[in-house]
């Protein structure tokens, strides 16, 4: 019975020590004291950031990937954030890779804080890139709204040109037509008033 309560007591403290550990490696990577920028609820920065601090990789690497492949209604979006979303993925994995260590415990604490500055900095890159991805979206969409803004800018000012020359010709032929029909019959009724006056 004893022997039982030993070992019973050794899986205890075994799964205390790992618990403890795992506390402890997950104290480094922590980022509670880091100015985080995650954007919007819901924008793609705030979800694949929030999934790297939650070790969500496999579904960060997915996200980022369905939307280099999504189809956009801009002609070139793909080919502006294409090299960007491609270097997404390439810091998410730097940053598994730094917070998954293997032994990250029994490194010397010289070389956890260095492991810590590299996961930091990994992930400012990532969230800069991200804010430069939905830069890109929001230029792309003021840049598409200007276009249609210049064309119905355009459509406004050839209309209001093709009414100016529709009224500048009607008055020319109908004011011209009345102008000279006016004016010949003032010139009859002067030639006849001075043939009056000449007795003829």
């Amino acid at each position: 019975m004893s022997g039982s309560v030993a070992k019973v007591d050794k899986n205890q403290i075994q799964k205390a020590m790992t618990a403890a550990q795992n506390q402890q490696e997950s104290k480094i990577f922590e980022m509670a004291r880091e100015p985080l920028d995650f954007g919007k609820a819901d924008s793609l920065r705030y979800n694949i950031l929030s999934w790297v601090l939650d070790e969500k990789y496999d579904r960060a690497i997915q996200e980022l990937r369905d939307f280099i492949d999504h189809d956009s209604e801009f002609p070139n979006f793909k080919a502006k954030v294409q090299r960007l979303t491609l270097h997404a993925i390439d810091l998410v994995y730097a940053i598994k890779a730094k917070r998954n260590f293997p032994g990250l415990s029994s490194l010397t604490r010289a070389k956890q804080q260095e492991l810590r500055e590299k996961f930091k900095f990994h992930f400012k890159e990532l969230q800069d890139v991200m804010r430069r991805v939905e830069k890109i979206q929001v230029d792309l969409r003021i840049e598409d709204a200007r276009s249609t803004i210049y064309i119905i800018r355009a459509l406004l000012v050839s209309g209001v040109a093709l009414l100016l020359l529709a009224f500048v010709i009607d008055i020319v032929n109908g004011l011209a037509a009345t102008t000279t029909f006016v004016a010949g019959e003032l010139l009859d009724q002067v030639v006849k008033l001075i043939f009056d006056q000449l007795g003829i």
